[in-house]
């Protein structure tokens, strides 16, 4: 027995000795240091490649820039600051870290700004303003250095509600209306003075509204009606004066009808004849065209131009043998 348990000591103990010598050599083969070593020989060429491509990309990114239609650039330098060249759309080149594009838009933008200014006789007046402005391309690095990018968010609207409250108090509230083309040409001057200050250009100003207190509506409406009702009440004197003269004009006329018909009849007993044959033909002529048939008296009708003395006589007579 003691030489059974000696001899199976004895292999357990070769057996730990060759269990050892197995992860020492798979120790000594998966080594960090030979496997970094050969890592490094085969990738160099691709680590290189790899850096030639993100060195290129960033070149290129970072060289080239381009300038859309309507906009102009210009380079600030690290070293010497804001050039004075602009360059138009396109491609254009630069030095990667030491100059950077600036880029504005240089096309006509649009601007509508109210404000709630006073008129010369003290009422409050909404005015709205439109403007078109544009950047002078001639000023851009002194616009980028005073103003920035938002050069217009930042000075239009001061210098607007400015010339507008100028202007507008110098007009009374009528004026304003009556002379609207007047105040929009003032304006417009005023603003393009002011705004060349900033290096802004103004294509076109206009007012676009303009609207009163409801207190001063409603008293131009009364005087719109007042003025109305008394253009009306002159029409109307007018109008009876006229009537008047007219009236007086026709009874003249009569007056001086009836004078030279009766001086015509003192001239020429003939004269009154001559009437009745006149109106006996206008009368024929009328039961002439006359579609009714009726018998009447001649003598009634001015019909009777040969003897009408007699007939009235000799019909008298018959009408009172009737009565007997």
């Amino acid at each position: 027995l003691a030489q059974a348990a000696s001899a199976e000591g004895l292999a357990l103990a070769a057996a730990q000795r060759t269990a050892l010598r197995t992860s020492e050599g798979e120790m000594a083969r998966f080594d960090p240091g030979k496997l970094l070593s050969s890592l490094a020989q085969r990738g160099t060429p691709l680590i290189a490649g790899a850096g030639v491509l993100a060195g290129g990309a960033y070149f290129v990114n970072n060289t080239i820039y381009s300038v859309d239609a309507g906009h102009l650039a210009i380079k600030y330098n690290r070293l010497s600051g804001v050039g004075t060249s602009t360059y138009r759309e396109g491609v254009h080149f630069l030095l990667p870290w030491f100059e950077r594009p600036i880029i504005y838009d240089v096309r006509a933008r649009p601007h509508t700004m109210t404000s709630l200014t006073g008129s010369k006789d003290l009422q409050m007046v909404n005015i709205s303003l439109r403007a078109l402005s544009r950047p002078d391309t001639s000023k851009l690095p002194d616009i980028y250095r005073r103003l920035g990018l938002e050069f217009d968010e930042k000075v239009m609207p001061s210098i607007v509600n400015e010339v507008l409250k100028s202007v507008v108090a110098q007009y009374n509230a009528s004026q304003l209306i009556v002379q609207r083309e007047l105040v929009s040409r003032m304006i417009r001057q005023r603003l393009v003075q002011r705004a060349s200050d900033f290096g802004i250009m103004l294509d076109d100003v206009a007012i676009t509204h303009l609207s009163f207190s409801p207190e001063y509506e409603k008293a131009v409406e009364s005087k719109q009606v007042a003025q109305q009702q008394a253009e009306r009440a002159r029409f109307l004197v007018l109008k009876a004066q006229e009537e008047k003269k007219r009236t007086i004009i026709h009874a003249e006329g009569e007056r001086e009808s009836a004078r030279m018909i009766g001086d015509a009849i003192k001239a020429n007993p003939g004269f009154v004849e001559l009437r009745r044959i006149s109106v006996a033909k206008e009368i024929s002529n009328l039961l002439a065209r006359s579609n009714n048939r009726m018998v009447l008296n001649t003598e009634s009708l001015l019909l009777n131009l040969m003897g009408g003395d007699c007939s009235l006589d000799s019909g008298s007579d018959s009408a009172k043998g009737r009565k007997k």
